[in-house]
């Protein structure tokens, strides 16, 4: 991949074989790292798997608009990502990895157990609905900050010949805090019927959320930090007044940032109505047929799950190119089909199939998305480059895909929102295929091993 799209040409030299030893320290690191992802992004998945049990309790239930509003409060917190982006970017580029990664899945772990004892509109009227939209607007702060923190460090936790399958596993545990949050609605479902659930069974599953980061802040305060000591010393010493600089990261590699933004654009509009439109499709279709719906929600995002650590190992065979490709060409003539034909499916095997095989395409892009950005930045500016420009895309193109399909859907122009999509795609598809290198050294190449040994 392209380091500030001025790479060579060259082929990237065979990476030497890693250590037992550094294999092993990246292993750890990877589970501690990515411990973290799962539980933050499961406080962001039970907000849309519980959207339709919980939105009586903070909006009026005879206000036909009140599920569009649900899912615009979805909508307004990544808002907040490009804020989160850069304070967390900033913040773990001069103070380390794993400072900031403690931090943000602390404040995700509390805004979570505030939804979850927040008193409902019957007892305290509109403010139930203003604490929802706080509460989430500073999840969506954290949030930000996650994800270019947890992308960074799993890439630098890497060993070189295994940075896509180690890599990877940001979005196994990004896709399995959406599984665990299916997992918890399935278990409330078996054991609790659907006025409970509405009445208090929401409230256990952010509850959850919260208490299970106490373990994942214990496992992250253990992992190793990916910078140097010297790096983190001419930060404090005040040497080093580049490293988090938002000057430095506009002035000195905006072309790298220009591009970020560009990949992420139709990788994250893709995953938004892929893997939360298309279950939420499957879970109206399969309304009236009890638990048949989640079910097909579960076992399909399991298998998308499943299929990352394939998607990376493959990438480090072939390159990061031609995965990008496969999903951006995939995407293109695909997401007609999806969008089209998931709503009529009225059997469980073809609506698996139709979800299935949009997670193969979507994998293309999700499997490698965190190293592709990674290997765009030096390290001074890493976090804050990958996570600002992924959050601005995903604030403009992902975060809103769920409301504007609600919204097309409401007013009977479905089609009009897939050829939104399908350009999207389109216009990342280009970026793919004429700006990004294959198989050229990156600058992570060069840093390779400064703070982890490898």
């Amino acid at each position: 991949m392209a380091n500030e799209a001025t790479s060579t040409a060259a082929s990237r030299p065979t990476p030497p074989v890693s250590s037992p030893a550094a294999t092993r320290r990246a292993v750890l690191n990877t589970l501690r790292g990515s411990s973290g992802n799962l539980v933050e992004w499961y406080d962001v998945y039970v907000y849309t798997v519980f959207a339709t049990y919980f939105e009586n309790q903070f909006f009026d239930s005879a206000d036909k608009n009140s599920t569009v509003y649900v899912y615009a409060i979805f909508a307004v917190t990544f808002l907040m990502r490009p804020v989160g982006s850069w304070f967390f970017g900033r913040y773990a580029d001069r103070n380390g990895r794993r400072a900031a990664l403690t931090f943000s899945v602390s404040m995700m772990a509390a805004c979570s157990l505030v939804i979850a004892l927040t008193p409902g509109r019957e007892s305290i009227g509109v403010w139930a609905a203003v604490i929802l939209v706080l509460s989430r607007l500073v999840q969506g702060f954290a949030t930000g900050g996650e994800y270019g923190a947890s992308a960074t460090y799993m890439s630098e936790a890497a060993t070189r010949e295994r940075r896509g399958f180690f890599s990877s596993f940001q979005y196994v545990t990004l896709i399995g805090g959406h599984v665990l949050a299916q997992v918890t609605l399935l278990l409330m479902q078996t054991f609790l019927d659907r006025e409970q659930i509405e009445d208090f069974g929401w409230r256990i599953a952010f509850f959850i959320g919260g208490v299970a980061a106490v373990v994942v802040f214990w496992l992250r305060r253990s992992m190793d930090e990916s910078l140097t000591k010297d790096q983190l010393d001419a930060v404090r010493t005040g040497a080093d007044r580049s490293s988090g600089s938002l000057k430095e990261l506009v002035i000195n590699h905006w072309r790298a940032l220009v591009i970020c933004f560009l990949v992420t654009a139709g990788g994250t509009i893709a995953f938004y109505t892929y893997s939360v439109n298309a279950p939420s499709m499957i879970k109206t279709a399969y309304e009236d047929r009890g638990m048949t719906g989640t079910w097909i929600n579960l076992f399909s995002l399991i298998f998308l799950m499943l299929l990352q650590p394939i998607g990376g190992l493959i990438s480090d065979k072939v390159g990061r190119k031609p995965l990008l490709v496969f999903f951006g060409i995939g995407g293109v003539l695909y997401t007609y089909v999806l969008i089209t034909y998931l709503p009529t499916a009225t059997s469980v095997v073809e609506s698996l199939a139709l979800v299935c095989v949009g997670y193969i395409i979507l994998t293309g892009y999700t499997s490698i998305n965190a190293i592709v950005k990674a290997e765009l930045f030096p390290s001074h500016v890493r976090a804050l480059g990958v996570g600002l420009g992924y959050a601005l895309a995903n604030s403009a193109f992902g975060g809103t895909a769920p409301l504007i399909y609600q919204a097309a859907k409401n007013s009977g122009h479905v089609p009009w929102f897939i050829f939104y999509v399908t350009v999207v795609i389109a216009v990342s598809l280009l970026v793919y295929i004429f700006v990004l290198r294959n198989k050229s050294e990156t600058v992570l190449d060069r840093e390779q091993g400064r703070a982890f040994g490898n």
